[in-house]
């Protein structure tokens, strides 16, 4: 392989920049030319495709978000859509892809390979953990500090007023943002999508703290959970204790996306990254490049997309024996 491409797809997280950085210095590296691509598949379709060198990520190491942009296309869900892309590739002579994003990136990737034959070996860029073949996806762990951040300070507000805070965290189909922040923060309860947490238990543990003489209280709340949202939730509680509990909902939303990757995530997608470059060009197609017991391990995308990354239950019964 002479000739490959970089990009980043679906939603930004901290430490892409990182993982760019390791893709194209690894193919300098190598003697390999290299390319990046704006605005992921959009720009792959619309050919917003150059070349880059080693000076082109110098100083991005530190940088949140991506210099390469990213964007969800409809576009290259369709057959016109993937021709346009693959001319395109064609036009540049580019034999290979790094793909840096998740779950929608990668099924993108393999349906391309079916049809067209370019291998791509992807790198787990999402800050909600939730893919099966890695322990850590890059950006995870700056989003659970961004999430800790706040809520340390939301506590001593809470504290202050007696008041109980129902904080929501990113995590439609993961809780392990919510779990981490929260075994962190030291919530009294934490809800996620993976295990149903009933009303009721809620409410329970809310009052066994009043028993206890306990003023202030923090749930933490994963955007998916099934009672809903922390909105939901705190609406449901309040009609079962009372309007006379002063309560508070907080949306800490795309704030966890941004910022200034930690050394962890810095480190995390340099490695990733440069697995991934190298995995391609030692012949790895259709894998994406994780860290399990910290031992880099390429994972099929079939079973990055279907398999689902099971929640450590043992975490959440850390939350209810350290709450009491």
């Amino acid at each position: 392989m002479k000739r490959l491409a970089v990009f980043t797809s679906g939603g930004d997280a901290p430490g892409m920049n990182a993982c760019i950085r390791a893709v194209v210095r690894g193919a300098v590296y190598h003697g390999v030319e290299v390319f990046g691509i704006r605005r992921g598949y959009n720009g792959m379709i619309n050919g917003d495709i150059f070349q880059m060198t080693s000076h082109s990520v110098s100083n991005i190491v530190q940088r949140g978000g991506t210099i390469l942009k990213s964007a969800r296309s409809k576009e290259f869900m369709t057959p016109e859509g993937r021709q346009k892309a693959h001319d395109q590739l064609i036009k540049h002579g580019i034999e290979g892809l790094v793909a840096i994003g998740g779950n929608g990136t990668f099924t993108g990737a393999l349906k391309f390979f079916e049809e067209y034959q370019i291998p791509t070996v992807g790198a787990p860029g999402t800050i909600d953990n939730d893919l099966y073949g890695t322990d850590y996806t890059i950006g995870f762990d700056t989003a659970v500090n961004t999430a800790l951040e706040a809520i340390d300070k939301i506590r001593d507000t809470a504290d202050s007023h007696d008041r109980i805070f129902f904080i929501e965290v990113m995590g439609r189909d993961s809780g392990y943002i919510a779990i981490q922040s929260g075994i962190a923060g030291g919530a009294e309860m934490v809800m996620v999508p993976e295990v149903l947490t009933p009303i009721s238990e809620v409410v329970e543990t809310l009052k066994q703290g009043w028993s206890r003489s306990k003023s202030s209280s923090i749930i933490i709340v994963a955007e998916g959970d099934e009672e809903g949202n922390a909105a939901e939730v705190a609406e449901k509680i309040r009609t079962q204790v009372g309007v006379d509990v002063d309560m508070r909902v907080t949306t800490l939303g795309h704030i966890q996306r941004g910022g200034i990757p930690t050394a962890y995530d810095r480190i995390l997608a340099s490695r990733l990254g440069l697995g991934a470059l190298e995995g391609l060009l030692n012949g790895e197609k259709n894998v994406m490049a994780g860290v399990v017991n910290n031992e880099l391990r390429y994972t099929p995308f079939i079973d990055t997309i279907k398999l689902p990354k099971p929640i450590n239950e043992d975490l959440l019964r850390m939350v209810r024996i350290l709450s009491v």
